[in-house]
Parts: C-alpha cells; sequence; structure tokens
C-alpha cells in the first residue's frame, strides 16, 4: 500500500473551500492521489477527503498541522490528518456467534485489512482458541446483573492499556452503559440485522420467516446511547422467497451481516467516514 496522509474535512460550506486547500497543498509540492468532495445543500455543510503522497511533502503530520491550522480557523473547519503507515489498532467484541468474527480474523490476516487487530473481549470463552490460534490476546470478561459495573470497568481498562482506536462489536450481545458510548463516541462500530425495529429481541429469523418477509439485510453503525440508532456507515439487503427456510434465512442473514461489517470497518480505518449529526458521508 502506497504511504499517504489522509486530509479529512468537514466544514459550513461557502465558496472557495477547495480551492483554497488545494493551494496549500500544491505550495508544499502536495501531489493528491485521490480526492472526494460532497456538500450538503440542506445542511449548509461542505465535507472533503485528499489523500496526499506523503513523499511529496517535505514534513511530516505535526509541522503539517501547524501550518494548515489557520485555513482550518478562517473556514471553521473540523478537520483531521491520519497517516496511513500508522494502521489503526482495533478490538473486536463478541459473545458466542463466530461468523464475524472468524470473517474479520481471516481478512485481517489475509491483509484485506489495514489495522492491528490488538485484542478481542469476549463475556464468554467459548471462541477463545480460535483468536489464540491467531496469535491475537483473548480477554474473557464475564458479565452479568451482579457484576455489570465491574464487567465494563474492568473493559474501559482493556481499551485504554491497548491505546484502542476503534472497537469492533462482532456480535458482542451485552449492551455497553451509557458511559462508554460517551467516551467512545464516534468509535464503537455495532453490526445488526436490518429488521430493526420489525423484529427486535431474540430469534429476529424465526420471526421474519413466520410474516413471509421477502428482504433481509444488515446495518453496521456507530454506538451511540440510543440503542441501535448511531450514524449508519453501511447496509445491504438479500432478496429471499418462500421457498427458504428459517435456515436458509439465517445462513444468508450470517453472509450479510459479516460483508456489511467488514465493508464499515474498513471505510472507518481508512478514514472515509465523517459524521454529521446522526448521519454519515461515507467516501468510496
Amino acid at each position: 500500500m502506497e504511504h499517504t496522509y489522509r486530509l479529512v474535512i468537514s466544514c459550513p460550506d461557502r465558496v472557495g473551500i477547495v480551492a483554497k486547500v488545494s493551494n496549500f497543498l500544491s505550495t508544499y509540492n502536495g501531489w493528491i492521489t485521490e480526492a472526494s468532495h460532497h456538500s450538503d445543500t440542506q445542511a449548509g455543510w461542505f465535507f472533503m477527503r485528499h489523500e496526499i503522497k506523503a513523499e511529496s511533502i517535505p514534513f511530516g503530520l505535526d509541522q503539517f498541522r501547524a501550518a494548515f491550522e489557520p485555513i482550518a480557523r478562517e473556514f471553521n473547519m473540523n478537520w483531521h490528518i491520519a497517516d496511513s503507515a500508522r494502521p489503526k489498532r482495533v478490538i473486536l467484541m463478541c459473545s458466542k456467534e463466530s461468523h464475524c468474527l472468524a470473517d474479520l480474523l481471516h481478512r485481517w490476516h489475509s491483509k484485506e485489512l489495514n489495522c492491528e487487530i490488538v485484542a478481542v473481549i469476549s463475556n464468554h470463552d467459548d471462541l477463545r482458541r480460535m483468536v489464540e490460534w491467531h496469535e491475537i490476546p483473548y480477554h474473557h470478561v464475564p458479565v452479568s446483573k451482579e457484576n455489570k459495573a465491574e464487567a465494563f470497568a474492568h473493559i474501559d481498562e482493556l481499551f485504554q492499556q491497548y491505546e484502542t482506536d476503534v472497537v469492533v462489536l462482532a456480535r458482542y450481545m451485552q449492551i455497553l452503559p451509557a458511559e462508554l458510548c460517551g467516551k467512545y463516541s464516534g468509535k464503537v462500530i455495532n453490526i445488526h440485522h436490518s429488521f430493526l425495529p420489525s423484529f427486535a429481541g431474540a430469534r429476529p429469523y424465526h420471526q421474519a420467516y413466520s410474516r413471509g418477509v421477502k428482504l433481509i439485510g444488515a446495518t453496521c453503525h456507530y454506538v451511540t446511547q440510543d440503542l441501535d440508532e448511531g450514524p449508519i456507515i453501511e447496509q445491504d439487503v438479500i432478496r429471499i422467497s418462500h421457498s427458504d427456510s428459517i435456515e436458509d434465512m439465517v445462513r444468508l442473514g450470517k453472509d450479510v451481516e459479516k460483508n456489511v461489517l467488514a465493508r464499515g470497518l474498513r471505510s472507518h480505518i481508512e478514514d472515509r467516514v465523517i459524521t454529521y449529526e446522526n448521519k454519515t458521508v461515507v467516501f468510496d
């Protein structure tokens, strides 16, 4: 993978934003390899993402930030710049279902995902052997009504210990406390079936089968204090028919869940997602 810097910006829309940023980069001989822009005309907000060859810039990120700051102030920008040579540090969380976890581990192992999976945390011990085969630390943190506060305090300690950039709930079947959701806002990604809110609770595919649904799908989103209502990163659906059994629906549902989660995580670790209010702009 080519070494690049990723400049990500959102700000009030106005004339001259692209010209100002482009002129800044050309002044320092910055070579843009990818440029994406979006203007939300209803919100009056502008979004952009540039990838720049790192070797074309005559200084590092700290000097870049200092030089760019006057432009950021002028246009009231929310912005950051990331180094592709510093992969995001990822913690995966799971319970007993393995399909999402196994898929992400495979993609990471085969270098499809440019990140560091630094640990796996689970409230069950079932998937330990799979994780440890990949030589990744596995932390079994049981959660019950009686120890919930203590358990999530320990989980927070693990997040800090591993200097975590992003947490992925790969079918982790516990609800994160509001305090953790707030502390790691925009850094926790979840996956769930797209029946919500139609078929909430246990055995959603059985509920869907009894209703004769024709589409099943999955949603990848950021976790907020509002359960399953955070900004959506990625979605997909699969068409089914009356001939599909409950087992078929479960199998197809797992397929779409793991694919959607992988795409959502990839977008996040490549700095392609910009959150605004309760929505996202996701640049391809």
